[in-house]
């Protein structure tokens, strides 16, 4: 398909499961909202829309799962209630099924937000964050309801996925007025260790994370104003920060799996302040820009390990569409930095306790 000039992007949250065989969406407009499954295995894309017999809120948040059931978060007085929508195939009757799982009171002043879908399809995560602390919670594929995982010091916030099994969480945590990526250890109770310290004072975030190949995409103040950089966990390399990666507004999005050992080939797709997209490889000097698809779900998209990747649309025309981008080729060979002043960093997959990345040079590639 052909990528035409950018018409009508939407800011609604589009968000797709830990495998890429569905995505979730608010649908609708004004006050008639409805939670809407996006089912994106096969040859064509189609939607299945979830409605009940009340619209949703515009600020209700929905997640896929693996098995093709959508998790909704309602806010209802000062409960956050769970409940899992599915399409019921009924000839007559409601088309939607929906099961409730139970709620979470939140005290004025903390909010409740769900993480990103974990990788193993079937569990979801919330975080309820203070002032002071926050609570992380497992709101799906649990038994009795929301459990209470771990009360972290401090206000987290973001999320990002480290490993394939659903263990290791990355959260940003506000603490002493410095944010600092930490990791979260599900299989130790919610084990708090460092994962980002670039320099004692700088605020470093995780944005995104790369499984097979230790990919990470930073934000951090280290160079003495906000910038994007990138770092591999569980490796030597210390975290860099490419002039082509200014403005440091730039948000990635998607990452490239499957490039195991070879973080330097993974496309990361960007969205650009402008509007548009932008397709990077850390061995590359500068980003590609391409303009935006009509109707683009903006910060929705997916890669293939092949390095396509997918973007998700919506116009009156197609209701549900995928426009499909290809990385152009990359260099003649990954270009392999020198390790550069020591950095500490994380373990292999065989340990996952993450450590701290230190101090790195603030300029590179």
């Amino acid at each position: 398909m052909t990528v035409c000039a950018i018409e009508m992007t939407t800011t609604a949250p589009f968000t797709i499961s830990a495998d890429g065989s569905y995505a979730a969406r608010l649908a609708g407009e004004g006050e008639a909202r409805y939670a809407e499954r996006w089912t994106l295995a096969g040859p064509e894309p189609y939607a299945v829309p979830l409605p009940l017999a009340q619209p949703e809120d515009g600020d209700s948040e929905v997640l896929p799962l693996a098995d093709g059931r959508v998790l909704i978060h309602r806010r209802v007085a000062d409960r956050h209630a769970f409940a899992l929508l599915y399409p019921t195939g009924a000839a007559a009757g409601p088309r939607t099924g929906e099961l409730q799982l139970g709620a979470v009171d939140a005290e004025e002043g903390v909010r409740v937000t769900l993480l990103p879908p974990s990788p193993d399809g079937c569990g979801a995560y919330a975080l309820a964050a203070g002032e002071t602390s926050t609570m992380l919670w497992q709101v799906a594929g649990c038994a009795f309801g929301p459990q209470r995982i771990v009360t972290i010091p401090g206000r987290c916030s973001g999320g990002v996925w480290l490993d394939r099994t659903g263990r290791l969480l990355s959260l940003d945590r506000e603490l002493d007025g410095t944010a600092k990526a930490v990791a979260v250890d599900l299989g130790r109770g919610g084990e708090v260790t460092p994962l980002l310290q670039i320099t004692e004072d700088s605020e470093d975030r995780l944005l995104l994370a790369d499984p097979d190949s230790g990919l990470l995409l930073i934000r951090s103040d280290a160079p003495g104003e906000p910038r994007l950089g990138w770092g591999v966990l569980g490796s030597s390399l210390p975290v860099r920060f490419p002039e082509c990666l200014r403005p440091a507004e730039a948000r990635p999005f998607a990452v490239q799996p499957g490039q195991a050992l070879m973080p330097e080939t993974c496309g990361v797709a960007l969205w650009m302040p402008e509007g548009d997209i932008g397709l990077w490889r850390p061995a590359d000097r500068h980003v590609f820009r391409v303009a935006a698809p009509a109707g683009w779900l903006a910060g929705g998209g997916l890669w293939s390990a092949e390095g396509r990747l997918h973007l998700p649309y919506a116009t009156a025309e197609v209701p549900c569409g995928i426009v499909g981008l290809t990385l152009p080729a990359a260099p003649p060979a990954p270009v392999r930095l020198d390790p550069g002043p020591a950095a500490a960093a994380a373990p292999g997959p065989a340990a996952p306790r993450p450590v701290p990345l230190q101090q790195a040079p603030l300029a590179g590639r």
